[in-house]
């Protein structure tokens, strides 16, 4: 079974935010690489050695500062003020989606992309038509927003914008602040622990909205000091899919059923070496953090306290490889009536801090308990670089592998009875703010819920 994921936590409205990066991104790299074979083949006919040979394809795709907006080849989309990029995804969750993303890419005097325009319409077999908007802005390595919506004919809404200041801890304080609401009828329960099983498949309607803030004083560059405040308002209803059961009826007296709301409060202590935050090729980035849940202001009415830490450490044996690893260890050490969505929980394709980790080849939060333990580690391998867009890409291929469990008591080993993916990655990247990615997964073992596939912005850690 083949299961199309997007990064948008349940809804096929909110769509392929990388696809159109990647889909220019290969483009440019059939473009850049016809060229390449045609100034190559003369030194190839030659008897040229293999180092030569490839020598000869990067001489031939040199990278300019930056292209002329105005010149416009029409036999070449590369050169295309507009892409239409196709949308297609065959996803048994949520069913057939079709659609066009006309993507608009901006670039500065250096050749960076420093804004993407990409709406979408579709038609997806369980919502019916959909349109969606989105603009992410890249003023400076140092500042970004964005501002992401979509609405479908039936269920599926979505909308989520970020402003974020400070990214590189240059001055005394960094901040962001995002407001998200999202509504979708696709999410799915299987029940509690490690072993929950695939047969216990249900289904919800998730209608969530939030407000965060985070505000971090840079002790130095290397350390900092942040505190994140969270309001969340969660409704958990019936939803209707054929053929699998809603939560209301197998999980009727489940704690999270209805409306609840959150107040969480967390301080964490960063450590972050890094030598970029966006496409790090060394150093470490590594948080402990402790935080409480209520239901409003009170502390006395606490929902959970969590504590955890959370790492990732890349290491570049080669200019062109780096070695990517993550792992995250979270515990909620008390728990007072706490909604199902609140504990720990693993699946999907993106590191969350105190959220679901990364387990690519099942669904997001595919397993719930009382805490969990995730690793990840990516060998991210650049295998062309090019001139498309007027900005620079690079093509890399990531083979990886995911492992985590969820756990009920602190005396049960962490990294005993693992869940295990293997999977592959490929990424197009536009340094310095854009990543773009496609992660194709697959769970060992018997819990095993097929090829996943999963795309979306941005590193998964």
């Amino acid at each position: 079974m083949t299961r199309i994921c997007t990064r948008a936590k349940h809804s096929p409205a909110g769509t392929l935010r990388a696809a159109a990066l990647l889909a220019l991104a290969f483009v440019g790299s059939a473009h850049a690489a016809t060229r390449a074979r045609s100034a190559a083949a003369p030194k190839l006919r030659a008897g040229s050695s293999a180092a030569a040979a490839e020598s000869a394809v990067h001489a031939a795709t040199p990278l300019p500062p930056h292209a002329p907006a105005h010149k416009i080849d029409w036999l070449n989309p590369t050169t295309w003020p507009v892409l239409p990029v196709p949308l297609t995804a065959v996803n048994p969750l949520s069913g057939l989606t079709l659609g066009i993303i006309p993507t608009v890419l901006h670039t500065n005097a250096a050749g960076q992309i420093n804004r993407i325009i990409a709406p979408d319409i579709d038609y997806n077999s369980n919502y019916g038509v959909g349109v969606d908007w989105r603009i992410f802005d890249y003023p400076s390595q140092n500042t970004e927003w964005y501002v992401d919506g979509g609405v479908s004919q039936r269920v599926a809404s979505s909308f989520d914008a970020k402003f974020e200041q400070g990214r590189l801890r240059e001055s005394r304080w960094s901040w962001s602040v995002e407001l998200n609401y999202n509504r979708s009828g696709t999410p799915r329960f299987y029940g509690f622990g490690n072993n929950s099983l695939r047969i216990n498949q249900t289904v919800y309607t998730d209608q969530q909205m939030f407000a965060r803030a985070r505000l971090g004083w840079n002790i130095t560059h290397t350390w900092q000091l942040a505190y994140t405040f969270i309001a969340r308002k969660v409704t958990i209803s019936a939803s209707h899919l054929p053929g699998i059961p809603s939560i209301t009826t197998r999980f009727r007296n489940i704690l999270g059923l209805g409306v609840t709301h959150e107040l969480l409060q967390r301080v964490a202590l960063v450590y972050d070496t890094r030598n970029n935050i966006v496409i790090p090729t060394s150093g470490a980035y590594v948080i402990v953090y402790g935080g409480v849940a209520s239901r409003n202001v009170d502390l006395d009415s606490s929902l959970f306290t969590e504590a955890g830490i959370d790492g990732r450490f890349y290491w570049s044996p080669t200019p062109s490889l780096t070695v990517a690893t993550h792992f995250d260890l979270r515990y909620e050490p008390t728990t007072h009536h706490v909604p199902f969505w609140a504990l720990s929980s693993l699946g999907g394709d993106h590191e969350s801090l105190g959220g679901s980790q990364p387990l690519r080849g099942y669904g997001t939060s595919r397993f719930y308990d009382r805490n969990a333990f995730d690793f990840n580690l990516e060998l991210r391998q650049t295998v062309v670089k090019f001139a498309a867009f007027s900005t620079h890409i690079a093509l890399q291929v990531t083979p990886f592998i995911d492992a985590g469990r969820v756990f009920a008591h602190y005396g049960d080993w962490p990294i005993s009875h693992l869940h295990t993916v293997l999977g592959v990655g490929f990424r197009a990247i536009a340094a310095p703010s854009v990543v773009g990615y496609v992660d194709l997964g697959e769970g060992l073992g018997r819990s095993s819920q097929g090829l996943a596939v999963f795309t979306g912005i941005g590193y998964p850690f």
